[in-house]
């Protein structure tokens, strides 16, 4: 039997070969499924110079797609898959269909639903309308609740939820509740347990199928959904907490909007979760698929957002809804850490003399991002834009308006994480009622603002613009 200093030399020597054998690897995963020169480039010099720590990094936030949720909805021979090819072919939905104009309607090729017609859609401002709204439809819910959230706490809120979602299971009422494995990680134990034993089913999304995916921190399930019998479906920025409800220690007031929908668009918003739900869980809820009555008049979009697309369908998204402004092109995000492409539609929609502005906390939750963001300041304003910091509390909305034509409220923020990495949801509105709406809470939001400028950052200490341009280096992960 070899001794104990002969085992220490023997690992001594086969670790750091395994490492450069895995970085040599990973090198050719990340020349094949890189999304961006830049990041291949930064990943391959890593990877081959410093294997030690670059190797477990990569196994983190590695540049891979997620491949098997990407093959698993486009590949033709999923029950997911033909599914959303039914409903996508649905004639009676398709003659909901509304024509728009062709930079909106490019919109609805990004997830091959159309814009439709027959929906009533209700502008939900803060976290009382938004969890008073949802508590009611839950209630009222008679078939089934489909509902998903990235982060969800065992707090006043989230037990609130739970004995809601507990009531309706005893009352027949199939009930299918799914939480991200990162965004809700301090869940306990006990409150999935007691929801299971209650007749709940749950499902955990989890990054990925595989040994190597188990590592993988960096894709996440973004998105926050609540659909009830197929009818009534809710989205936007809230997740389930007591600081949603403006009681934050930290921020003494929460700023955040949702959108409930009544209509066709629902089962939009339903395939995006069923789609969530079939990767998690394997199967396919219980769900209906008939097209519900018209509840209204007003037409919506959904676009569901993520890595596992084949093209970068978020970044798509915010770059024609910035292309499509002729007036106005107003943006309200939590985080600012643009693409490219983005920038760049920004700064050439400021130059057409197109009103762009950014609005993003003046008090951050996460200090790294925020520095970030202000690093590009200089970058958009000397083109025109406008950057302003909302004062009143804390801001975590996801809107964008364009002109008097186009709101969308989702979960998607300004950044590479949500453009590229994240799964995502936003819904687009083009009723002329409803923008004005969306228009009327902007200009309240606007008005408990501050313009920022690039004096702002230079009249900074050096440690302060220091932090800025270190944690710009971070973006592609932020």
């Amino acid at each position: 039997m070899p001794s104990f200093e002969v085992v220490i030399e023997y690992w001594v020597l086969l670790v750091p070969l395994i490492l450069h054998v895995a970085g040599f690897l990973f090198i050719f995963d990340v020349l094949m499924h890189g999304r961006t020169s830049q990041g291949t480039i930064a990943w391959v010099m890593a990877l081959f110079f410093f294997p030690y720590l670059a190797v477990f990094l990569y196994m983190m936030f590695g540049a891979r797609r997620i491949q098997d949720y990407t093959a698993a909805h486009q590949s033709g021979t999923t029950d997911i898959h033909h599914l959303g090819k039914q409903l996508r072919q649905n004639k009676q939905l398709r003659s909901l269909m509304v024509r728009e104009t062709p930079q909106i309607d490019v919109l609805s090729k990004i997830y091959q639903l159309p814009i439709m017609k027959g929906n009533r859609c209700n502008l939900l401002i803060d976290g009382e309308a938004t969890f008073n709204s949802i508590f009611k439809g839950i209630k009222e819910s008679r078939h089934y609740i489909l509902i998903q959230f990235f982060i969800v706490h065992s707090d006043n809120l989230g037990n609130l939820l739970k004995s809601a979602l507990i009531e309706r299971a005893g009352a027949g009422v199939q009930v299918y509740f799914l939480y991200d494995q990162i965004g809700s990680a301090g869940l306990p134990r006990s409150y999935i347990n007691e929801l299971k034993s209650a007749g709940v089913q749950v499902g955990m999304f989890r990054l990925g199928h595989g040994w190597l995916n188990r590592f993988r921190i960096n894709f996440r399930n973004h998105r926050k959904i609540v659909v009830v019998d197929g009818e009534k479906s809710w989205v936007g920025g809230h997740n389930v907490g007591d600081e949603y409800l403006g009681k934050s220690k930290r921020f003494s007031h929460w700023r955040d909007t949702h959108v409930k929908m009544e209509g066709p668009v629902t089962l939009a918003v339903q395939l995006s979760f069923v789609e969530d739900w079939h990767w998690a869980c394997g199967i396919l809820p219980d769900v209906s698929w008939a097209p519900p009555p018209g509840f209204g008049d007003e037409p919506a979009l959904c676009i569901p957002t993520g890595p596992g697309d084949l093209v970068e369908s978020c970044s798509l998204m915010m770059v024609q809804a910035i292309n499509a402004s002729t007036r106005r092109c107003w943006i309200l995000s939590p985080y600012f850490v643009p693409d490219v492409a983005v920038i760049k539609a920004l700064q050439l929609a400021a130059m057409r003399g197109v009103d762009v502005r950014i609005l993003i906390p003046a008090h951050p939750d996460k200090r790294v991002v925020w520095w970030a963001a202000h690093s590009y300041l200089s970058e958009v304003a000397v083109a025109g834009v406008r950057m302003y910091t909302f004062n009143k509390g804390f801001m975590h909305q996801k809107v964008f308006l364009v002109d008097d034509i186009l709101a969308g409220i989702g979960t998607a923020n300004l950044d590479n994480r949500s453009l590229r990495i994240n799964f995502e949801i936003t819904m687009v509105f083009t009723d002329p009622g409803f923008v004005h709406q969306v228009e009327q809470m902007c200009m309240d939001d606007f008005a408990n603002s501050d313009q920022l400028t690039t004096d702002d950052v230079y009249k900074r200490s050096f440690a302060f613009r220091l932090a800025i341009r270190t944690a710009r280096l971070f973006s592609p992960i932020l």
